[in-house]
C-alpha cells in the first residue's frame, strides 16, 4: 500500500482545530475543550474525501504565552507536523477576527512553501460567510468558511486542501497491518519518553510534570523487518484524582486504546514499586484479553537493591504478572529497550497459539490422576474432554456432567496446571464449561457454555452465563 496524502492543521490555541479534527475523521479522537492548551502532541487520524484516501495531523495551538505550559514543546510539535504535511490548514476563529498570533502563524507556515488553505471556522451557515471578507489580509489565496461544529462545508475545504493530491505521488507504506502496541501505566512513569527512545527522536512532549500526555497517539517503528504501531497514552489516574474534565476524557482513551491493541506495554516506576492502581490497570489489561509485557522504567535510578527481589516483589502482589515477560530498562538511557520487541513478539506468538483437542484430553487425564476432584453431596465432577475455541485470547471450553461440581479449589488447581504445561506467555486465558444435557424430566439443559472462571482467572470466581 502506499502512504497516503497528508493533511495537517494548523493554528493558534482555541480555534477549534481538534473539533474540525474529529469533525472530518468521524470520531472524537482529540480531546475537545474551551480550556486553552489542550492538545499537546500530534495526532493522526486516517479519513476520505470521495474514495481518495488521506492522514490528518491535529497539533497543539501556537502561542507567545508563557504562562501555558509545554508552549515551546507545542510550537516544536507543530512544526514537525508542517514539515511531515503534504497540504497545510490553518484554522482560524471567524468570530473573534484576525489576531497578531493569526498573523505570526500565517507567516510560520507561508514560509513552508506547501500549498495552505484557510479555513475560517465557526462559520455556522451562510449568512454568515461575510466574516471570511477580513482573513484575506492574511495573504493566504485559498479560504473557506466552515464550522466544525455544525458541520458546515467540510468537504469543500477538504477539495482545496486536497488539490494537490492529483500530482502526489506517494511512497510504498510499510507500515500497513502492524501490530498494535499500547504503552499503559500511571503518569509520569516515561510512557512518552519510552516512545521518544523507541522513535530516536521527540515524538511525544515530555516533563516531568504528572499528566503531559492527554492523547493516545499512535506511531510506527521498524525492527528487525518487521513493523510495530506503537500507541502512546496518558497516564491513568485513580477516581479521585481526576480533577479536571480532561483527566477524564484522558483514561477513556487510554481504555479505547487498550481495546483496540493486540499487546500492551505495562510500565511501572521501579523506584516506587507497584501500586494498587498499577494492580487495577493490569487487571484491566487481563479483562480486556489483551497480552501484556512488563516493564520496570526508570532501573538506573534504583540502588542497592537486587533485580530478582524486585521482580518477585512484583509477581506477589499480581498473580497475572507471573505469566508476563518482564524487563527492566531505562526508557531515558536506552537499556534494554531492544530487547522489548522480541519480548512483544513472544506474547504474540503464544496470543495465536492453539492447541489440539487430543493435546488437551492427555492434559486433563494427567492431571485428574495427579488429584481427583473432590467428592460434593456424593457426587464428583467428571470431565469428559476439553477443547481451544478461540484464540487471542485463547479460550477453552471444558465439557462436564455437572458443572456445579466444580469447586473453587479444583478451578485453582487445574489454572496452576494448565499454565505450568501450556505456558501462552503474556497472555491471559479464558476457561468455560459446559454441562452434559441432565435426562430427568423436568429439568432443562444448559444453552450456552458457562464461564469456569471470572475475569480476571486469578479470583477463581463462577459466574452464572
Amino acid at each position: 500500500m502506499k502512504k497516503k496524502f497528508k493533511i495537517a492543521l494548523i493554528g493558534r490555541p482555541n480555534v477549534g482545530k481538534s473539533a474540525l479534527f474529529n469533525r472530518i475523521i468521524g470520531k472524537r479522537i482529540a480531546i475537545v475543550d474551551e480550556q486553552e492548551g489542550i492538545t499537546r502532541d500530534r495526532i493522526y487520524g486516517e479519513s476520505e474525501l470521495f474514495g481518495t484516501p488521506f492522514e490528518l495531523i491535529d497539533t497543539g495551538g501556537i502561542t507567545r504565552d508563557e504562562s501555558l505550559p509545554f508552549r515551546e514543546e507545542v510550537k516544536q510539535q507543530a512544526e514537525i507536523a508542517i514539515e511531515e504535511a503534504d497540504s497545510l490548514v490553518m484554522v482560524v476563529d471567524g468570530r473573534i477576527g484576525i489576531t497578531d498570533l493569526d498573523e505570526m502563524v500565517a507567516k510560520l507556515i507561508r514560509r513552508s512553501g506547501k500549498p495552505i488553505c484557510l479555513a475560517v471556522n465557526k462559520v455556522d451557515n451562510e449568512s454568515q460567510e461575510g466574516l471570511v471578507a477580513p482573513f484575506h489580509a492574511l495573504g493566504i489565496q485559498h479560504l473557506c468558511a466552515v464550522s466544525a461544529i455544525q458541520g458546515y462545508q467540510i468537504a469543500e475545504l477538504l477539495q482545496i486542501a486536497m488539490a494537490s493530491s492529483a500530482d502526489w505521488e506517494g511512497e510504498e507504506d510499510e507500515n500497513s497491518g502492524d501490530l498494535k502496541v499500547a504503552i499503559i501505566g500511571r503518569p509520569n512513569v516515561g510512557k512518552s519518553t519510552l516512545i521518544n527512545t523507541l522513535l530516536d527522536e521527540k515524538r511525544c512532549v515530555v516533563s516531568p510534570i504528572a499528566g503531559t500526555t492527554r492523547d493516545a497517539i499512535d506511531v510506527s517503528v521498524s525492527f528487525g523487518g518487521k513493523s510495530l504501531t506503537f500507541i502512546d497514552t496518558a497516564g491513568i489516574r485513580r477516581k479521585k484524582s481526576e480533577h479536571e474534565v480532561v483527566d477524564k476524557f484522558a483514561a477513556i482513551r487510554t481504555l479505547r486504546a487498550i481495546r483496540r491493541a493486540d499487546i500492551c506495554l505495562l510500565l511501572l516506576d521501579a523506584t516506587q514499586g507497584i501500586s494498587s492502581q498499577d494492580k487495577k490497570i493490569a487487571q484491566m489489561i487481563e479483562q480486556e484479553g489483551k497480552g501484556c509485557v512488563l516493564l520496570l522504567n526508570k532501573w538506573d535510578l534504583v540502588k542497592g537493591y537486587r533485580m530478582e527481589h524486585c521482580l518477585k516483589g512484583i509477581r506477589d502482589e499480581a498473580s497475572f504478572l507471573n505469566y508476563c515477560p518482564t524487563l527492566c530498562i531505562s526508557a531515558l538511557s536506552g537499556r534494554n529497550i531492544e530487547k522489548i520487541f522480541s519480548a512483544v513478539e513472544e506474547v504474540s506468538d503464544a496470543q495465536k497459539l492453539r492447541i489440539t483437542t487430543g493435546q488437551l484430553n492427555k492434559f486433563i487425564e494427567g492431571a485428574i490422576q495427579r488429584q481427583h476432584p473432590p467428592m460434593l453431596n456424593g457426587k464428583r465432577l467428571r470431565i469428559y474432554y476439553m477443547a481451544q475455541v478461540d484464540s487471542s485470547p485463547p479460550r477453552f471450553i471444558f465439557f462436564v456432567n455437572n458443572s456445579k461440581f466444580m469447586d473453587a479449589t479444583y478451578k485453582k488447581y487445574l489454572v496452576n496446571q494448565f499454565r505450568k504445561t501450556y505456558l501462552f506467555t503474556g497472555s491471559p486465558l479464558r476457561f468455560f464449561m459446559k454441562s452434559k444435557p441432565p435426562q430427568k424430566k423436568g429439568e432443562q439443559a444448559p444453552t450456552q457454555a458457562e464461564p469456569l472462571f471470572a475475569i480476571p482467572e486469578s479470583d477463581l470466581l463462577f459466574e452464572e452465563s
